[in-house]
């Protein structure tokens, strides 16, 4: 394998339900015999088949395998684009517009297919119904728009609240923070409460901050809804007329502002995306924070987070001003086949392959990313019923709830990224102090609504 540098449909409801029972399992015995790979039974020798991927973090471990369908295909791969999911998302948008496609093979997210439909291949009939069977499907029935399947998930997530068992288990820490604030410190289950532990860490001296935020791009939008939701707003109504400058934006957007101007997470808020706040929650320098399923396994590696492996807890998001509704920001990561692509039935193996039960359950049970496939599921609940470390199992469990009540995308139209382009620059200013917080919500929705309209909305 070469590595060359380099309103639409809503899931939330129904993608919670089916992913709640297909995706995470029900805990069932591990099958004695061995997961089982696909996409290798079709000769592909002389045939290149070019992949733009997602990198960073512990997405290319994935890649390792490509070598064993080299081996047995006899297909040559190579990865043309490996970036952040911004960066690959800029990269696919600028080949499409401009018909430069250089790849086969490509990223894909729930969060992003609806701006990629005029350019991905329809997979419908490159999937027997019995392949397609073993996925999530709700992920399914929500990729196909107008009858055309626009993908073929790799894994779901959803963000968790990660927290510092050792801080919240110190009995100097509680018995001053009781003092101090009047009610027990236990684990967070709002966000005000995330904003005092934060307060009272950082002001004894505990941590250098108190919690964290990926503060650019999509990655700040996205937080951003996270918090609004959970305060009982939205960025749109049903006729996508943005309504975010509301009682529950102010008091989501206060939220960020007050904990940046306070010191309580790292001034480089606004430069930092996944890898910058898992680095700073591997140094041990943040309390308590939300963040992926998917980062679980590097955060319980000793080599990669010396600091936190095996020291910290797992626990539902937190709720807001709405007293029922937790946070829970998700999506699923997924592979496409370009509409352009000269080898479309060789690119649809290598996806097959990447999908496949055994590739799956590798990635799922190494690094922790949610499953979303029913076999993948059954195995990685009976793998980690008892490894040593209850954690391991408890956060399936842990999954299966929040992906059964709080699973959320965000709004899924094609045009949600160059939204958010135009939005999170504002919701910067707002976090640094540079405009206030209503002023900035005005303007974000006035920038929003004419955007929308200029695109036809």
């Amino acid at each position: 394998m070469r590595d060359s540098k380099s309103m639409s449909r809503r899931l939330a409801l129904p993608m919670a339900a089916a992913l709640a029972v297909t995706a995470l399992g029900a805990g069932t015995a591990l099958a004695q015999d061995e997961p089982a790979y696909a996409g290798l039974d079709m000769d592909l020798s002389g045939t290149t088949i070019k992949m733009a991927a997602i990198g960073g973090g512990n997405y290319e471990a994935m890649y390792d395998s490509i070598s064993m369908f080299e081996e047995e295909t006899g297909a040559d791969v190579e990865i043309v684009f490996l970036g952040d999911g911004f960066e690959i998302d800029r990269y696919l948008k600028t080949n499409y517009a401009a018909g430069t496609v250089d790849f086969d093979v490509a990223w894909n997210h729930t969060s992003f297919m609806s701006q990629f439909t005029n350019f991905v291949e329809p997979l419908q009939d490159y999937f027997t119904e019995e392949e397609l069977a073993a996925f999530s499907p709700s992920i399914i029935d929500a990729a196909t728009i107008d009858g055309n399947l626009q993908l073929i998930p790799r894994h779901a997530d959803i963000s968790a609240l990660y927290y510092r068992t050792d801080l919240y288990g110190d009995e100097a820490l509680q018995a001053a923070f009781e003092e101090q604030y009047g009610y027990p410190l236990e684990v967070p289950t709002t966000l005000d409460q995330i904003y005092e532990h934060s307060e009272f860490f950082v002001g004894e001296g505990a941590i250098l901050y108190g919690t964290e935020f990926a503060g650019q791009e999509e990655a700040v939008a996205g937080r951003f809804y996270e918090l609004l939701f959970a305060n009982g707003g939205d960025y749109f109504d049903a006729d996508l007329s943005p309504i975010f400058d509301s009682e529950a934006g102010i008091a989501s957007a206060q939220w960020m502002r007050d904990l940046y101007a306070n010191g309580l997470v790292p001034p480089d808020t606004p430069n930092l995306l996944w890898d910058g706040v898992a680095a700073n929650w591997c140094n041990g320098d943040v309390a308590v924070y939300l963040e992926w399923y998917g980062w679980y396994g590097y955060f319980q590696d000793p080599e990669s987070c010396p600091e936190v492996a095996g020291n910290f807890g797992m626990a539902r998001g937190p709720v807001g001003m709405d007293a029922e509704t937790h946070t829970g920001w998700a999506g699923a990561h997924a592979f496409s086949v370009a509409k352009d692509s000269e080898n479309k039935e060789a690119a649809v193996q290598l996806v097959k392959f990447l999908t496949s039960e055994a590739v799956s359950f590798d990635e799922s049970n190494t690094f922790g990313f949610l499953p979303v496939r029913s076999d993948v599921s059954e195995r990685v609940v009976a793998a980690n019923a008892d490894t040593g470390n209850p954690l391991d199992a408890e956060r399936w469990e842990l999954a299966n709830l929040q992906v059964s009540e709080d699973f959320r995308t965000p709004p899924l139209f094609a045009d949600w990224i160059s939204f958010t382009n135009e939005w999170y620059p504002t919701l910067q200013s707002i976090i640094l102090g540079d405009v206030s917080v209503e002023d900035g919500l005005a303007k974000g929705v006035a920038d929003a609504a004419d955007l929308l309209d200029s695109l036809g909305y």
